[in-house]
């Protein structure tokens, strides 16, 4: 049921014109995508730095608080330009995107990822820098932490994996793969 409504609205936005300009354009894809990837840059390094201090891993000196502060701002802005632009590619190739198993297991981590985003300023407001210059943060935090650079790391990777078509959906005839890729024209065709 679901998969059939995702694959007509997949279908409404590929015939708007704007979708068609931004694949048909010579360079407008690409200049979405690469907007994309280097504002990922900016947003998910941002928050590594923050992650890898929570471990204990790098800059332990400086207090948490701080670092956290000073790269909230440039984190976000980042973080907005790159949905903004992930929104355009989808946008772009509707089809293709929503019929993807890369793409929507990389969304489910990205709900996953914003989860523990959540919880993790929630924790980290909670503790309220009584730790703040010790070298490595309390254990929740460091779970949070943990947990968001392998969410991120796979968010990544599965981005990666999307303009790919190793279980495509003319690739494959396994019908769990089928179902979950949303494959509806292939699965009725079993």
């Amino acid at each position: 049921m679901i998969n059939e409504m995702l694959l007509q609205f997949a279908h409404w936005m590929e015939a708007q014109p704007y979708s068609q300009m931004l694949v048909a354009g010579y360079f407008s894809y690409n200049w979405v995508e690469a907007t994309h990837v280097l504002t990922l840059m900016l947003s998910i390094g941002s928050l590594f730095v923050i992650d890898l201090r929570m471990i204990g891993l790098i800059l332990t000196e400086v207090p948490a608080s701080k670092l956290a502060e000073r790269l909230h701002k440039p984190m976000m802005i980042g973080f907005v330009i790159m949905f903004i632009t992930g929104a355009l590619l989808v946008y772009a190739k509707p089809v293709e995107t929503i019929q993807s198993l890369w793409f929507r297991i990389k969304m489910i981590l990205l709900v996953l990822a914003f989860i523990n985003a959540w919880v993790f300023n929630a924790r980290m407001k909670a503790a309220d820098g009584t730790w703040d210059m010790d070298p490595v943060a309390p254990k929740a935090l460091r779970t949070g932490a943990i947990i968001s650079l392998l969410l991120w790391c796979g968010v990544v990777t599965l981005g990666r994996y999307i303009p790919y078509d190793w279980v495509d959906c003319v690739n494959t005839d396994n019908p769990t793969i089928l179902w979950a890729a949303g494959c509806v024209d292939q699965l009725n065709a079993l």
